[in-house]
């Protein structure tokens, strides 16, 4: 079973006043803090969605994994999960992926594992906060295509998700859901 993770890091971060890929987090830049995040919970292959200055964060982190250019990221998240998934879509050994966005840095490789636990072609996993759903999001193969079309804006796949049964696998003693949105996020 080979789960690859994908971070979603495209935005341009407007509220943020810059893409949060490039916004300093402890001792390297948010792309780099999820990337780790996903290799240290086991992922054994790993894409970034690139888009707003792409260059600049692939210059300011080139330890990057593997990135792929989302050439439409302008039109929100829906399309860099699109771009991820076609990225996984030719390497049939790959029977899930997990989603992790960027700007959710409470997301421990802990929780990662846990959501990832559950990995399977026909999974549709979430991470849950006291019931809630939130990220991580794990879509089996079987998935994707219905995932990737249902995708549009900045819904990614809230609605594909909302439309099938999801298991809700509790990481919120493990992981804090907190989405920067504004620099002062940081801080909190």
């Amino acid at each position: 079973m080979i789960t690859a993770g994908v971070v979603l890091a495209a935005g341009a971060g407007r509220r943020f006043g810059m893409p949060k890929a490039l916004v300093p987090y402890r001792d390297r830049i948010l792309v780099q803090h999820a990337a780790r995040t996903l290799r240290d919970a086991g992922c054994r292959r790993i894409v970034v969605v690139l888009g707003a200055r792409a260059e600049e964060v692939v210059k300011v982190a080139p330890d990057l994994p593997e990135t792929v250019i989302n050439p439409e990221w302008a039109t929100g998240l829906g399309s860099s999960l699109r771009a991820g998934l076609a990225s996984l879509a030719a390497d049939a050994s790959v029977d899930a992926a997990v989603i992790l966005l960027v700007d959710m840095p409470g997301v421990t490789a802990g929780a990662v594992r846990r959501i990832t636990a559950h990995a399977a072609r026909d999974a549709l996993v979430t991470g849950g906060y006291q019931g809630r759903r939130g990220h991580p999001v794990l879509l089996g193969r079987e998935h994707w295509a219905g995932a990737a079309a249902s995708a549009t804006g900045d819904r990614g796949a809230r609605d594909y998700l909302r439309a099938h049964e999801v298991l809700v696998v509790e990481i919120g003693d493990i992981a804090d859901d907190t989405d920067l949105d504004h620099p002062g996020d940081l801080d909190a």
